[in-house]
């Protein structure tokens, strides 16, 4: 029996698998994928104007390599893109054409994907595209723009081009733009999947996700990676790789201290992976760098590690190493301790002292 084709080649059943997977990311009940599936199918592919400025690709490369849905099943059958430097085949005049079109006719609800810093410094002339500057393009998208989303950490915070000394006075869009809903979707790449979620939802309930303080999406930056890492057994059991290559790396060990971030950084990495390969950074032996927080990629060093509560086990976990033994009591510790005991007994020695006698036998009668 012939399979249905939904749309352009693509079949029903890769059609809802795509939609399965953005639900569950969303951490929505798995009976909800037919109400995803129903939204793309009523309201049509939602029109995404996608605009580059400082930054690397490598968004656009990490979404190139998403396969549930591929890129052609997302840029056919889940979204209308529009406009897209890097993707499209027409160029100049043609590529200019096409972003004015669709920013005409679709006035108010087409979605504008940011990725990259907007420089602002010399009235933002270290990035220009068709003669405009970034921040002149960014402020005409954004006017017609239902929502907005900074994909990636420079359009989320400014990213490396935004590292001290700031040369080009870059910042991310939040910082220009402050009339129109917008989401960040942080990471040095963030997770397509992320990306594809948050477009799915809004289309879906006609409203954005719950976002964090920073603007962020709770369903994919919730929790921290240190929650979910395979590598927190180890550090329950005070485990640490001590060097890259020497024997505790390549068993496995925590990476804390060779500088990962994880603790203190909110992303479903460790959860999702990445290329659909079942990697991500840390499980390969590199720590994790907090590229999705603002103030840890690109201004800590790889090796300095974050300060975190209970960044060793618990004493009553057995001694991982029987080569090293521990310290012992402190001296100071001990005999403050032992004043504090003494205290105690001896105040509640006079206070017996004082108490009647029947209260000292226990409220019972003496006997003769």
């Amino acid at each position: 029996m012939k399979e249905e084709m939904f749309c352009d080649g693509v079949t029903r059943r890769d059609f809802m698998k795509a939609c399965v997977t953005a639900t569950a990311m969303m951490g929505l009940p798995f009976a909800m994928h037919t109400q995803v599936a129903e939204a793309v199918e009523k309201n049509g592919n939602p029109a995404v104007i996608w605009l580059h400025f400082q930054e690397c690709t490598g968004c656009s490369e990490s979404l190139l390599r998403s396969s549930h849905p591929t890129i052609a099943s997302l840029i056919l059958d889940m979204i209308s893109l529009d406009y897209h430097e890097t993707l499209m085949v027409g160029a100049g005049h043609q590529a200019e054409q096409a972003l004015h079109d669709s920013m005409k006719a679709n006035h108010g609800k087409y979605i504008l994907v940011v990725e990259g810093a907007i420089p602002t410094k010399q009235n933002g002339i270290f990035c220009k595209v068709s003669g405009k500057t970034a921040l002149e393009s960014l402020q005409h998208a954004a006017e017609g723009a239902a929502a907005i989303i900074s994909i990636g950490t420079c359009a989320s915070y400014g990213g490396i081009q935004a590292a001290s000394p700031n040369p080009t006075g870059a910042v991310g869009v939040r910082d220009i733009i402050k009339d129109k809903p917008i989401i960040n979707i942080p990471g040095c790449p963030p997770s397509p999947y992320n990306f594809l979620s948050t477009v799915l939802y809004y289309l879906t309930f006609k409203k954005l996700p719950e976002l964090d303080a920073l603007g962020r999406p709770k369903f994919a930056y919730g929790r921290r990676i240190h929650e979910h890492c395979e590598r927190r057994p180890h550090f329950d059991a005070g485990r640490f790789a001590k060097a890259y290559g020497d024997p505790t790396h390549a068993q496995g060990y925590c990476l804390y201290k060779l500088g990962c971030k994880g603790p203190a950084t909110y992303a479903n990495c460790s959860v999702q992976r990445f290329n659909d390969v079942g990697v991500w950074p840390v499980s390969i032996g590199h720590p994790c760098i907090g590229c999705t927080e603002p103030d840890l990629l690109f201004k800590t060093a790889i090796a300095e590690k974050v300060q975190i509560h209970e960044p060793t086990p618990f004493d009553s976990y057995a001694p991982v190493d029987l080569k090293e033994k521990g310290k012992g009591p402190d001296p100071l510790t001990t005999g403050f301790v032992g004043l504090a005991a003494g205290a105690a007994l001896g105040a509640g020695a006079m206070l017996a002292k004082k108490l009647p006698g029947d209260a000292q036998e226990g409220g019972h009668e003496k006997d003769e």
